[in-house]
């Protein structure tokens, strides 16, 4: 199936560029940003149920903060994980 799209020069001179940076046809990079989109909607609408099936089933979410004391779960920030790493193995 063939179809056109209006575009203006700014909009035509940035969906070039998006090709090109891509690797990609003018009419490949306007099909992958559209099944994109289409995925990412469609990811949002089941999220959006399963947290709703979840709340109705009596669960309830909290911070993660709890989670983490919960857990005892601490965070090292990663120049101090890579120097803790050094200091173990000498």
């Amino acid at each position: 199936m063939a179809f056109s799209i209006r575009l203006t020069e700014e909009e035509k001179k940035l969906a070039t560029s998006y090709a090109k940076l891509n690797s990609l046809s003018l009419g490949e990079a306007f099909k992958k940003a559209l099944f994109e989109k289409i995925e990412e909607e469609c990811d949002i609408v089941i999220t959006e149920e399963a947290f709703k099936k979840y709340i109705d089933n009596g669960k309830k979410s909290r911070p993660f903060s709890e989670l983490k004391k919960e857990l005892e779960l601490w965070y090292i920030p990663q120049t101090q994980h890579q120097n803790l790493i050094k200091n173990l193995r000498n």
